[in-house]
């Protein structure tokens, strides 16, 4: 489980610091949310590799006082390694009692610890947080046992598994400079205004000039999303996707086959499932043909070129077959290509040996892409999330 704990922390340092330090701060160390911040900032300057520099940055964070040791090394054996008693991991032979009884590797943490001559009691006021270690080795598990199933294989039970996993995943698109600017330290110009009025407590005298700074927003992100019957296997992944992508960074979702539907508003409600149902409801056509080059028309009619688009990410989930004419196809692309600020087009076919990108829709498509990504899996789908976030400056 240190492996798996190490990946995770790499993947991502907020989820894993708090993990932690539940866990520690229900067996009894006074923990903070401002000391698994320092944790995760730690990690972050010593990159540990294996258990050992694990063990010691945390303990170096975490512990205050010698008398906090017995119970650290406890919590962390239990959620890091998975042992009985931490003195076997460490081997040390003198360590401290073990404070947990008949745990398996990898299993959930009981609810209160036996006292016997092999476990001592817990102190008072002590106890461990079984949903904490139980709840980060269910989800480092089903991260790799999901990481390269296809999307198209999945039955519902793992479908269900997803819908816990993709929040993790964080979805933010490149920042962009506004045309409105606010007071700032180390501004790009003089704030006259500000300055004179300043100037007024000090005699007339700018002692301290005010400067401006253009504000700075994340991109909008914008979402078509394919419900056609080549696309069905991938559809109902993506609109899990889509539902945390529209909470964590705003984004405006769209789902088309023969006709152009928008589902924001759905996916913004509180509950995945809410947001799916939902989505069926307003997508009449779901699982019918493609209309690639109708829809990308509607969009941009309707939405685009009244600022939906202007300056966004936009992400069109297909895999590019169109039942009319790929030159419409085309047209439509150009048109938003110069309204939005990037286009990444997700396949999932290109994950297949031998992929070209030869059908119609693909074709006519691919020269106004910035980049073309599978996202069939998902360990591909942090494919996705990168292209999203692009590698453009301010």
């Amino acid at each position: 489980m240190a492996v798996e704990y190490l990946r995770a922390l790499e993947r991502d340092p907020p989820f894993a610091a708090v993990a932690l330090g539940r866990t520690l701060r229900a067996a009894g160390l006074p923990v903070t949310p401002d000391r698994s911040a320092r944790f995760a900032a730690a990690v972050r300057l010593t990159q540990p590799r294996d258990r050992r520099g694990l063990y010691w940055t945390a303990r170096a964070v975490f512990v205050t006082a010698r008398e906090q040791l017995g119970a650290f090394d406890a919590a962390f054996a239990a959620l890091i390694d998975g042992v009985v008693d931490p003195a076997d991991a460490r081997g040390d032979a003198a360590g401290p009692p073990a404070l947990l009884a008949g745990r398996r590797a990898g299993a959930a943490l009981p609810a209160a610890a036996p006292t016997s001559a092999a476990a001592a009691p817990r102190p008072a006021g002590s106890r461990l947080a079984p949903d904490a270690a139980a709840w980060f080795g269910t989800l480092a598990s089903d991260a790799e046992r999901l990481a390269e199933r296809s999307f198209a294989d999945l039955d519902p039970s793992e479908l269900a598994t997803l819908r816990r996993l993709l929040p993790r995943l964080a979805v933010a698109t490149p920042p962009r400079r506004t045309r409105r600017a606010r007071l700032a330290a180390r501004g790009e110009r003089l704030d006259v205004r500000a300055t004179l009025r300043r100037s007024l407590r000090t005699a007339g005298d700018p002692v301290r000039p005010a400067r401006r700074r253009r504000r700075v927003h994340p991109r909008p992100l914008v979402v078509l999303l394919d419900v056609s019957g080549s696309m069905a296997p991938y559809a109902r992944a993506y609109l899990l996707f889509l539902e945390g992508a529209a909470r964590a960074a705003r984004a405006e979702g769209f789902v088309f086959a023969t006709r152009l539907t928008r589902i924001t508003r759905a996916l913004r409600e509180g509950r995945a499932e809410v947001a799916l149902a939902r989505a069926a409801r307003l997508a009449p056509d779901w699982s019918g043909g493609t209309r690639l080059g109708a829809a990308l028309q509607a969009f941009n009619d309707r939405w685009g070129r009244r600022g939906l688009a202007r300056g966004a990410v936009v992400v069109i989930v297909s895999d590019g077959w169109e039942r009319g004419d790929p030159a419409r196809v085309g047209r439509e692309m150009e048109r938003l290509a110069r309204l939005a600020h990037r286009i990444v087009w997700v396949n999932p076919r290109a994950a297949a040996p031998g992929f070209a990108p030869l059908a119609g829709g693909m074709a006519a498509a691919l020269p106004h892409v910035d980049e073309l990504v599978s996202g069939h899996s998902l360990a591909a789908l942090q494919d996705v999330v990168e292209a999203i976030g692009g590698r453009d400056a301010v």
